[in-house]
């Protein structure tokens, strides 16, 4: 039986043969030495059929499909081509060597050729990828291997779910950048506030924005050359009219030194050199913005984009952080201060970079801790929600920032905030809502809802009318209406006093009419019998005089 091989290479598929080989009493030891030898090796297997892929696109699609065992349209008009035809009725007289198993069923169901995956097979399979570039003639030497490196990298790219828009690294580099600009920027403005106070030491105290401080100091050049013709000018980098006039008035009673026109040349260009940099530094905020937003726009609605950047910064990337439970979110940033605190057994910190959220310090000195504890919470919600979720929304985010919210004003009012499967609920259905789940058959179904609800209400009232319960239709209305808890309260209160006098008197229907026409012909009633009663106990006091006397009547006889 003649046994053909399947070698699946990045260059294209390849069918070999191999031919004049014994199977049975074959040795798996000997099959391997004689593999490393290429002239023993070449005698036995050779090149019968090869197709090169079209393009890497394609190599990816049929690497792709042989990875998960599938017999692509391909590799099927190539072995049907290479391969002896089947006789319906009659065994073929070969088989076919693969490396997979997988494969090697779906191409025997698919078109009926025997198949088979032994460690006889694979030995033969290794030396074929051994000396592939030695059998096919028109490869060149380097070739094979940049087919290699570049399918393998794609296929990698594939698996991963590699998307270049949602690189954290970005990032991470951005908020580096940032906070080191931040302060060249300031030490830069000093180093401009004092060169040129000697020039003009009272705009230190008229100026006090280091940005400002910079462009005044570029436009003034010599004070002495300032003039009330240069106030609308001043006005307009200011901001302020009065502090313009202010400005020129200082100058001309200055008392700082003149400067020689070089060291004013020196000045102006550092100045310059400072506002190009606040400007960049704007312009890397929004870059930092745009990139939060598409990366984790959760976590960025939630506590903002700088703080959310320095943690992900601070963990490695996002998926370190979306790892992280919320007990170590909440002391990101202040490792220092816990191995201290366990060092020396103190008190453990309760924040670090979550500090500088603008909840924490919204909060009471007393709730700080609580209030770092629940939005770490919240936070490593949201950065898995970005991290795992295939479609960027900031639904959750928002969501999230409104249960921070409410758990403040609980701290400080004690209004209780709303339960945390809710809010998601409401969040994933307004995520329906915006995709477009929600059809006009919804509304035909929350039309039914709202009549089996009304069909639930009246049977509730039908089985208290028959226990003797009355029952109002202002609980509904009042659902309607959207009172308070407290009004509703109030109200069960009224209606509860209601039912007992209604229990009392034993009356189906609590109506004040009705009630007051009872409660007159109860008194009355019971005005009836105390006569009746005080009726039948004079008959019976007569009666008793009446024995009285016959009985003395008798004894007289």
């Amino acid at each position: 039986m003649a046994l053909y091989l399947l070698y699946e290479s990045a260059s294209g598929y390849a069918l070999f043969l191999a031919h004049g080989i014994d199977e049975i009493g074959q040795n798996t030891e000997a099959v391997r030495s004689s593999v490393l030898d290429l002239n023993r090796f070449g005698k036995v297997v050779k090149l019968g059929a090869f197709n090169p892929f079209d393009s890497a696109l394609d190599a990816l699609n049929q690497i792709n499909a042989v990875s998960e065992g599938l017999m692509t349209e391909e590799l099927r008009n190539f072995l049907a081509l290479n391969l002896p035809k089947i006789k319906e009725g009659k065994k073929p007289k070969f088989s076919l060597g693969v490396s997979e198993p997988k494969i090697g069923s779906h191409i025997f169901e698919e078109t009926k050729i025997p198949c088979q995956s032994n460690e006889f097979v694979l030995e033969l399979l290794r030396g074929v990828r051994l000396h592939f570039d030695r059998f096919i003639k028109d490869l060149k030497p380097g070739d094979l291997e940049k087919a290699q490196l570049g399918l393998g990298h794609s296929y990698s790219r594939a698996k991963v779910k590699f998307n270049v828009n949602r690189v954290d690294n970005m990032v991470i580099q951005a908020i580096f950048l940032l906070d080191t600009l931040d302060k060249d920027i300031n030490s830069f403005s000093m180093r401009v506030r004092e060169w040129y106070s000697w020039h003009f030491p009272e705009l230190v105290k008229i100026v006090n924005d280091n940005y400002l401080y910079a462009k005044v100091s570029k436009f003034v050049e010599d004070k002495s050359q300032l003039s009330e013709d240069k106030i609308p000018a001043l006005a307009d980098i200011v901001g302020d009219e009065d502090k313009a006039k202010e400005i020129v008035e200082a100058s001309k009673a200055s008392m700082g030194q003149d400067l020689s026109p070089i060291d004013l040349i020196n000045v102006q260009q550092f100045a310059q050199r400072v506002m190009d940099l606040s400007e960049y530094r704007k312009k890397l905020y929004d870059y930092l913005v745009t990139k939060m937003n598409d990366i984790a726009p959760n976590l960025a609605a939630l506590i903002g984009e700088v703080v959310g950047a320095r943690l992900i910064s601070h963990a490695g990337s996002l998926t370190n952080l979306a790892k992280c439970p919320s007990s170590t979110l909440q002391i990101l940033g202040a490792e220092k201060a816990l191995f201290r605190a366990l060092k020396t057994r103190g008190n453990t910190p309760k924040y670090g970079l979550i500090f500088h959220s603008s909840f924490i310090g919204r909060a009471s000195a007393r709730n700080k801790g609580r209030m770092a504890r629940y939005l770490a919470n919240k936070c490593s919600i949201a950065s898995r929600i970005d991290c795992f979720s295939e479609t960027s929304t900031t639904v959750f985010g928002e969501k999230l920032r409104g249960q921070v919210e409410e758990r403040l004003d609980f701290y400080d009012k004690g209004v209780a905030p709303c339960k945390n499967i809710d809010v998601m609920k409401a969040a994933i259905e307004s995520i329906q809502n915006k995709s477009g789940v929600v059809t006009e058959d919804d509304g035909g179904n929350e039309n039914t809802e709202v009549s089996a609800k009304k069909s639930k209400k009246k049977k509730s009232k039908g089985e208290t009318a028959v226990n003797g319960e009355a029952m109002d239709v202002e609980e509904s209305q009042a659902v309607t209406n959207g009172l308070t808890s407290k009004e509703q309260e109030m109200e069960k209160k009224k209606k509860k006093e209601k039912r007992k006098l209604a229990q009392e008197l034993g009356l189906t229907e609590a109506t004040e009419n009705g009630l007051a026409l009872e409660q007159d012909g109860i008194t009355k009633k019971k005005k009836k019998k105390s006569k009746d009663v005080d009726g039948e106990d004079l008959q019976t006091a007569s009666e008793v005089k009446k024995k009285k006397k016959k009985s003395k009547g008798e004894d007289d006889d």
